[in-house]
C-alpha cells in the first residue's frame, strides 16, 4: 500500500511542488518563530549565563539585570569580608547617549566592571584586549557596529559629552532586546553616567523604604581629566560574588542579605531565569512570537488538508474499488496518512535548512540568533508530523462516505 502512496503523490508533480512549498512555508514560520523565541530567551540572559560568579547581590527591589536601583559601593568590602566569600566585585550599569563622527545619536547600555577581574569577563574577543581598556574606551559587540556607525578598534565617537574610543570588538556579547551594551572599565563607566562629575549616593529610610539618590558634584567634563576610581559612596548595580569551594550557596545567600542592608541575593541560575521571566512573561515576547508558530500551523493544515482531500477526490473510485473488493478499511486510511507522512518528510528538511541559511546570516549581519537546537528540532519535526496527519484525517471523512456502488456506474 506504500506503492499507492507514493503513487497518488507523486502522480501529479505540479501539485505536489505546491503542497510542498506550502509545508515548507508553514514548518519555516514555525521553526523561525521559535527559533527567534528561542534566540531571544539565551540572549537577555547571555551575560549572567557567561559570569563566573556564583552569587548576584542586587538591591531589593530589582526586578530584572537592566531594571534595577543602584546600591552603595560601600558594601563591596563588607560583602568581601562575609563567610563563605571568595571573591567579590562590583558591576555598575548605566545609560548613556552615543553619538556617532556623522552626527547621529542612539540609546546605549553602559557596563563598567573590573576588566582584569575573574568573574565577568569572559568575552570572546574579535580585536583588542579586554585588559587594555585605557580611560574613555569602551569595547562593543560587533552586532552594533553598523547602528553606532563605527568599524574598527580606533574609532572614535562622543558619549554624552565626553569622548569614546573602540578599544574592541566582542561576538556573542549583546542582548537582543536591548540597546547597543558598551563594556568598560568601572572608572570609565562612572565617568560616562555622570558627565565626569563626582556623584554620591545619598541611601535614607523614608516611610519604610530605603530609598537612594545620586547628588552630583561639578568637575570637568572634557575628558581630559582622568576618570576617578569607584569610591565607597558612589552607586553600582550589582555585587558579584564567588563563593569558597564545598559552600552552601542558599546558606551563603542568608548570610549575604543578613551582612548588606536593603539587598537580595540570588544565584547565577536565578538571576538568568528572573531576567528571562520578565521578558517572556511582562513583555508579551512570548506571547506574540508563539501565536505566529500558531498561525503557520494553521496555514500549514489548511494547504496539506487541502491538497490531500483534493488527491483523494480524484482517486475516490480506485479507493471505491479497494473498498469493493473487502480492503479493510484501515488499509485504505493508512495509504492516506502514508501520503501525508512522505509531505511532512520531503517539506520538514527542506524547510529547517532554509531557517538554518537565514539564521546565519540574520546572527552575522544583524546579531539576532534564529537559535534551532536539536530539541527544538525533534520538536518542530513533531509538529510537522501531526499537522499533516491532522490534515490527513479531512481528508480520510471522504473515504469514509464514499459507496462502492459508484465503481458499476458508468
Amino acid at each position: 500500500m506504500a506503492s499507492i502512496a507514493r503513487r497518488n503523490l507523486f502522480e501529479d508533480i505540479p501539485r505536489f511542488l505546491v503542497a510542498q512549498a506550502g509545508i515548507m512555508f508553514a514548518v519555516s514560520l514555525v521553526a523561525i518563530q521559535v527559533g527567534v523565541l528561542s534566540g531571544f530567551i539565551r540572549s537577555v540572559g547571555l551575560l549572567i549565563d557567561r559570569s563566573t560568579a556564583d552569587i548576584w547581590v542586587a538591591n531589593q527591589d530589582m526586578v530584572e539585570q537592566e531594571l534595577t536601583l543602584p546600591i552603595p559601593a560601600s558594601l563591596l568590602p563588607q560583602a568581601q569580608q562575609v563567610k563563605g566569600v571568595d571573591r567579590a566585585e562590583a558591576l555598575a550599569l548605566g545609560g548613556g547617549i552615543w553619538r556617532s563622527p556623522q552626527g547621529d545619536i542612539s540609546s546605549v547600555r553602559i557596563f563598567g566592571f573590573d576588566p582584569n577581574g575573574q568573574l565577568f569577563s569572559d568575552f570572546e574577543m574579535l580585536s583588542g584586549d579586554l585588559k587594555d581598556v585605557q580611560p574613555y574606551q569602551v569595547i562593543i559587540d560587533r552586532s552594533r557596529l553598523d547602528s553606532l556607525d563605527v568599524r574598527q578598534v580606533g574609532d572614535t565617537a562622543t558619549l554624552g559629552s565626553l569622548p569614546v574610543k573602540v578599544a574592541g570588538i566582542t561576538r556573542d556579547s549583546q542582548s537582543i532586546a536591548s540597546s547597543a551594551f558598551l563594556f568598560t572599565s568601572i572608572e570609565n563607566a562612572k565617568a560616562y553616567v555622570t558627565g565626569n562629575r563626582t556623584a554620591n549616593l545619598d541611601c535614607r529610610m523614608n516611610n519604610g523604604q530605603f530609598l537612594c539618590r545620586n547628588v552630583y558634584e561639578s568637575s570637568p567634563g572634557n575628558g581630559t581629566v582622568k576618570p576617578s576610581p569607584l569610591a565607597a559612596n558612589d552607586p553600582i548595580s550589582y555585587i558579584l560574588v564567588r563563593a569558597e569551594a564545598g559552600q552552601n550557596l542558599d546558606q551563603l545567600k542568608q548570610r549575604l542579605e543578613n551582612t548588606l542592608p536593603n539587598t537580595r541575593a540570588y544565584t547565577r541560575a536565578e538571576m538568568a531565569t528572573r531576567t528571562r521571566s520578565y521578558w517572556i512573561r511582562r513583555t508579551g515576547v512570548g506571547f506574540i512570537l508563539g501565536l505566529g508558530a500558531t498561525v503557520g500551523v494553521i496555514v500549514g493544515m489548511v494547504i496539506v488538508g487541502q491538497i490531500l482531500y483534493s488527491s483523494v477526490s480524484d482517486h475516490i473510485k480506485e479507493f471505491a474499488t479497494l473498498k469493493a473488493m473487502g480492503v479493510a478499511d484501515r488499509v485504505i486510511y493508512s495509504i492516506i496518512i502514508q501520503q501525508s507522512l512522505w509531505m511532512a518528510v520531503l517539506g520538514y528538511f527542506p524547510s529547517l535548512a532554509l531557517c538554518w541559511g537565514l539564521g546565519t546570516w540574520t546572527y552575522a549581519t544583524q546579531g539576532i540568533a534564529i537559535l534551532i537546537t536539536p530539541l527544538t528540532a525533534a520538536g518542530i519535526f513533531g509538529i510537522t508530523v501531526l499537522m499533516c496527519v491532522g490534515s490527513a484525517l479531512f481528508a480520510i471523512q471522504r473515504v469514509t462516505r464514499v459507496d462502492p456502488a459508484i465503481v458499476f456506474k458508468s
